[in-house]
């Protein structure tokens, strides 16, 4: 029997694992147990790795728990999955990690190498599954490639743009015995701060300088290079409104600051007449470009073809991607800014200081607009999203968590609310301090809130003292054992369930479809019914509370009226930090829930109502779209996210 003092002494394979995450600094594992997965995780076991593992019980959530950790850390994050279905259950985050550059290395256990072409039991072309959604996936061919492959993989992962690598490795060759000079010798770093050509970024600065009427769409990329000050500086110097990628991964402008209009809008027209009312657009680490569910090629592209279009990126892939730049910056955000912004300097824009006017005018009875809608809120007999962000921001605040909160965003259908109310600005937040995905694969947030609480530091100087997931009733459907973990682990989160016992952004998408296709020649499709069942979470309608105490032993409580939003928040900040297990908040929301008798239609028009009695969170454009549609370019659509 070996000793424990012997096996320290020994090393196999496996151990290029554990040296490669020492040398980065990372400590924890994530994945579901598989027998083919025992000598990776059997490491672990070792104090000398410094690595702990983190059971899942869904791939899954495995790879959105290490996403949440690669995000606090800037370092990847890593997942190890087991054959041919973990894999495959890993998908959906995967997909998620490559939409917003999230740096993950997940390793996948493959049946023996000279088994593997007989088609065994869980075997397939593990390769073939991951590979879209990564920057390189790989099968190792012998053992003595591990430290190559491994060393390639994290090097891959962590250079910009940053993204998720796949590693196949047949299992035995983890068990291979190896010598105790056998080992990596470190792991490449290749540096993100690189500016882009000097006349390049000339030509670029001259155009926005020369601009009648720019505008700025900020994408994840700035939020990743954490440059608010340097975007806040060229926004002022050229007078121009801050709108953000839809589906932002981070915070990419600080809400704070008078320029920012929120995100841009989810349908085709919507984007269309954000781009319209200007001259000259700079896309700053935009990355996801067509963040709509339905579009139509005879309604014109999304950015009208009159716009000039400014890149800056550091990703060669977005830019000019889906339209021609006529200036293209490749660097890096942080970097590249101030050497615009010093040549704008020197060329002051005619008419910004008084664009800078108007916007300080519109945020100013933005703010207004919102006080007043929250009143409102408060008078219903239904909670509305804008009282729980509120109730929110007001705990932050009075506890002094500034720095020292991360708030994880899945409440798809009421995203505006938590955009704008939450302290997410220059004094008190992070682009780090709001976690989204741009893939749009629902399911993620519990996982990744997982790995986000275990990091306590992040890497702009972030905390995680309060982690907060507001999540929609369906999505949290998807992965509810992440519960387990949360218990298992002491992991305090704050869970608010936004619960509207329906698919409440699905019935907003088939409202866009009937509007899209239901009178357009070749089409004219409608649905035998605009108020499906198969849309409602009922009957019977889940008990979130009861299912995390039963799947974690969390405690909680069902929220049904606005005037007890304040203290159930409050109690639930107390328990997570005081007590340090996960704490439920089954939160009532309005929906389209027909009454009793049924009313469809007075559901729907008070639903409607609702929505538009909440003020926009883009008043910049609010008046140019407004404009557009009374010239005949239609009715403007609310600000909806939907999901398909």
């Amino acid at each position: 029997m070996t000793t424990g003092t012997q096996a320290v002494q020994q090393r196999w394979a496996r151990d290029y694992v554990f040296d490669a995450m020492r040398d980065i600094g990372i400590h924890y594992i994530f994945g579901v147990p598989g027998t083919n997965e025992i000598p990776i995780i059997d490491g672990t076991s070792y104090p000398e790795n410094h690595v702990e593992y983190i059971e899942c019980l869904h791939e899954n959530i495995a790879i959105g728990a290490a996403m949440g950790a690669a995000r606090m850390t800037n370092k990847p994050g890593v997942a190890v999955v087991h054959v041919t279905p973990g894999i495959a259950h890993a998908v959906g985050n995967l997909f998620n990690a490559a939409r917003s550059q999230v740096p993950l290395v997940i390793l996948c256990c493959q049946q023996q190498n000279e088994l593997v072409t007989q088609e065994p039991l869980l075997a397939s072309n593990l390769v073939e599954i991951a590979r879209q959604f990564t920057k390189w996936a790989h099968e190792v061919r012998t053992a003595e490639e591990l430290p190559l492959v491994l060393q390639r993989a994290f090097k891959e992962a962590m250079s910009p743009p940053n993204g998720p690598v796949f590693v196949s490795i047949p299992w035995e060759f983890t068990m291979r015995r190896i010598g105790d000079a056998d080992r990596l010798p470190g792991i490449t770093r290749i540096s993100p701060h690189f500016t882009a050509d000097a006349e390049a970024i000339r030509e670029a600065a001259m155009l926005l300088a020369q601009a009648q009427n720019p505008i700025i769409v900020g994408g994840d990329a700035v939020g990743y290079a954490g440059a608010w000050h340097e975007l806040q500086q060229l926004a002022e110097l050229i007078g121009a409104p801050v709108v953000l990628q839809s589906f932002s991964s981070l915070a990419n402008f600080p809400n704070d600051d008078y320029h920012w209009q929120g995100e841009l809008p989810g349908t085709q027209q919507g984007v269309r007449q954000t781009f319209g009312a200007h001259d000259v657009a700079f896309l700053v680490g935009f990355s996801n470009q067509a963040q709509v569910a339905v579009f139509k090629y005879s309604d014109g592209p999304l950015i009208p073809p009159g716009v000039r279009q400014v890149y800056l990126s550091n990703s060669t892939w977005d830019i000019g991607k889906n339209f021609y730049g006529e200036s293209a910056l490749f660097g890096d955000i942080k970097a590249t800014l101030p050497l615009v912004s010093d040549i704008v300097r020197q060329h002051r824009p005619a008419g910004a200081d008084a664009r800078n006017d108007r916007l300080r005018e519109l945020d100013a009875s933005r703010r207004v607009a919102w006080d007043q809608y929250l009143a409102k809120a408060m008078t219903q007999d239904e909670i509305w999203a804008v009282v729980v962000a509120d109730a929110l921001r007001r705990e932050i605040q009075a506890r002094g968590l500034g720095r020292k909160f991360v708030y994880v965003h899945e409440a798809v259908s009421d995203s505006a609310p938590f955009q704008y109310l939450l302290p997410l600005g220059t004094e008190s937040a992070a682009p780090i301090s709001y976690y989204c995905v741009g893939g749009g694969s629902l399911g993620w947030s519990m996982p990744a809130s997982l790995g986000i609480k275990l990091e306590r530091d992040g890497w702009q100087s972030v905390e995680t003292s309060l982690v907060v997931n507001a999540v929609g009733d369906g999505s949290s459907l998807f992965y509810p054992q992440t519960w387990w973990t949360a218990g298992h682990h002491d992991l305090g989160v704050l869970y608010i369930v936004t619960n509207n016992h329906e698919y409440h952004t699905l019935q907003l998408g088939l409202q866009q479809v009937i509007q899209a296709y239901g009178s357009s020649p070749g089409y004219g499709w409608k649905p035998k019914t605009d108020d499906p069942d198969y849309l409602r979470i009922h009957r019977p309608a889940p008990d979130f509370v009861s299912i995390a105490k039963a799947l974690g032993g969390a405690e909680g409580e069902i929220v049904r009226l606005p005037e007890n939003v304040r203290a159930a928040v409050k109690r639930g900040i107390d328990h997570v930090l005081l007590k340090r297990q996960p704490y439920v908040l089954d939160v009532r929301t309005a929906g389209d829930t027909p009454p009793t008798p049924p009313t469809p239609q007075a559901a729907r028009t008070k639903a409607l109502q609702r929505y538009l009695a909440q003020p926009p969170l883009d008043v910049f454009h609010e008046e140019a779209v407004s404009a557009l549609g009374a010239n005949g370019e239609g009715t403007p659509t609310p600000n909806l996210r939907v999901i398909f």
